[in-house]
């Protein structure tokens, strides 16, 4: 019993920095969406025009989900931050799980572990319930930040619970998945895609009416639940049921394996190896990441294509005066196609940016795995590989900026919607300054702190896209507004190119790409 104490701990300690990063972007993503929507929409004829305008708009459905009521504080909140916190709650859990469970087992440490006393049950259930633990934290600065907003404690537990399900359940899919693929990279991608699919189902079942979708997957149970507007807590036994059989099937296979292993590992066969892009730690680095830049790319250009086709969704919408002054704080005329489109590639300079955070994280996992020690021993220097890891990650969101301006280009000519294709392209190209300036500071946060550098620039950029897309509503000085980098973005199509803003930025990432190189350079390896 108190060797399963100790599990508990180490791996709750281990997780520690990625909780507290998620719980401060739940608690403040909570707090300022009660707050901004109190202040944007004060009266009660304000609060039933945004109803009317929003209602039903497919592009706002595409983020959020359906809205069951608009007109209340509480309606809003559950609808605003359980659409989009739920699939984050999601990522995190099956993150969770995939570093708990394959991650140690990649590592090593769990064959030492087993030499001991304990069984293999008992460390599963051990590492189970240090996972649910993290959850919990969860559920518990949302319901901070809910309460802290203004909303009842009875309702607002019931969303922090909805939208926590969603994590339970993919921290069953993450265990699931460690026990299939033999690495955690691999495990990783494979519970990502399940979680894509899960978001595409809920995508189709709001925007094209088919509500019943919703009951075949996670995301769509945690929408069903409607709190704070008819709530339903009865089908919290879905995502309970599921996350216990997932769990509980995962145990089956880790007890019928061998450490190490796992039920997919292949068994190689052919009598030459494979030798392609294994000629340098670069080479080898791009064809390691190939199918994770795979994923990001179809993932951002079928988004992008998406939110091309529902890019004249707001040009038949009756705005109030006072919604429509709300919406002009964004500086985009959301009544054209091109300001709709400004508007939402905010969120590929959010995804671009989360891809060159992967990047590090990839880079850090060879560290914290030991390879970089034998890597090291070869005619290989520690600045040329931090280069060529960093030089891959701009080589990446480059083409993934173009990849979504593509997408939204072919999206919007299919419903003929008025948007220059070469402006569209320069829209994609537009996510790289902020991009950039992360993977420059990620990379300074990783050299310096090894063990919680990739969590702290996770946080860092949710925090700054959050704080753009409420700090205008809660009303805060233009200069607070300035200190996220999302803010200097020039909203192109809809705007120009913001050039004096995007150099200081690149400067500023290169910078602190420079700082990263001379900082690991001279600091010692650090495993996990």
């Amino acid at each position: 019993m108190r060797q399963a104490r100790t599990l508990v701990r180490r791996t709750f300690a281990d997780a520690r920095v990625r909780t507290l990063s998620f719980a401060l972007f739940f608690v403040f993503y909570a707090v300022a969406n009660a707050a901004g929507y109190k202040r944007a929409f004060p009266t009660v004829a304000d609060r039933q025009s945004f109803a009317r305008s929003f209602g039903n708009n497919p592009a706002l459905k595409l983020f959020y989900g359906v809205p069951h009521d608009l007109t209340t504080v509480g309606g809003y909140v559950g609808w605003r931050v359980g659409g989009v916190s739920a699939v984050v709650a999601a990522f995190f859990g099956l993150w969770s799980a995939v570093r708990a469970f394959r991650g140690e087992e990649e590592a090593g440490r769990h064959e030492l572990v087993l030499v001991g006393v304990v069984t293999r049950t008992t460390v599963f259930l051990a590492r189970a319930v240090a996972i649910g633990g993290t959850v919990a934290a969860l559920w518990l600065a949302l319901l901070i930040g809910l309460v802290a907003g203004g909303l009842p404690a009875t309702g607002s537990a019931f969303l922090a619970l909805a939208i926590v399900s969603a994590g339970a359940v993919y921290a069953g899919a993450g265990a699931m998945a460690s026990q299939l693929v033999a690495t955690g990279r691999g495990a990783l991608e494979l519970a990502g895609i399940l979680l894509g699919l899960d978001f595409v189902v809920r995508v189709v079942a709001d925007t094209a009416g088919h509500q019943g979708l919703h009951w075949l997957t996670p995301l769509g149970w945690a929408e069903e639940m409607r709190p704070f507007a008819d709530p339903r807590p009865v089908v919290l036994v879905l995502p309970a049921v599921t996350t216990v059989a997932l769990l509980g099937l995962a145990l089956v296979l880790d007890r019928r394996r061998d450490v190490g292993l796992a039920l997919f590992t292949s068994h190689e066969t052919r009598e030459r190896p494979r030798l392609l892009l294994l000629g340098s730690p670069v080479s080898f680095a791009v064809r390691a990441e190939s199918l994770g830049l795979l994923i990001w790319s179809v993932g951002v250009c079928g988004f992008a294509f998406v939110l091309g086709t529902i890019s004249k969704s707001f040009t038949s919408a009756n705005l109030s005066q006072n919604l429509t002054e709300q919406l002009e704080k964004f500086g985009a005329d959301v009544l054209t196609p091109t300001g709709v489109l400004g508007l939402y590639f905010l969120f590929f300079v959010l995804a671009i940016s989360l891809f060159c955070c992967s990047q590090l994280a990839a880079a850090r996992a060879e560290e914290a795995s030991g390879r970089l020690e034998t890597l090291f021993a070869l005619p290989v220097g520690r600045i040329g590989w931090l280069a060529g890891r960093l030089g891959l990650a701009v080589a990446g969101a480059t083409l993934l900026g173009i990849g979504a301006g593509l997408g939204a280009a072919l999206g919007a000519t299919a419903v003929g919607a008025d948007v220059s294709f070469p402006r569209l392209i320069e829209a994609g190209l537009n996510c790289l300054p902020a991009s950039v300036l992360f993977l420059g500071i990620g990379a300074l946060l990783v050299a310096a702190a090894p063990r919680a550098g990739v969590g702290v620039a996770y946080a860092l950029i949710g925090l700054t896209f959050v704080w753009e897309l409420v700090g205008a509503l809660l009303g805060v000085p233009s200069w607070l507004l300035g200190l996220s980098p999302f803010h200097q973005i020039g909203l192109v199509p809809a705007a120009p190119f913001r050039a004096g803003p995007a150099v200081v930025m690149v400067a500023i990432g290169v910078a602190a790409a420079l700082g990263a190189l001379a900082w690991f350079r001279s600091r010692d390896l650090s495993g996990a």
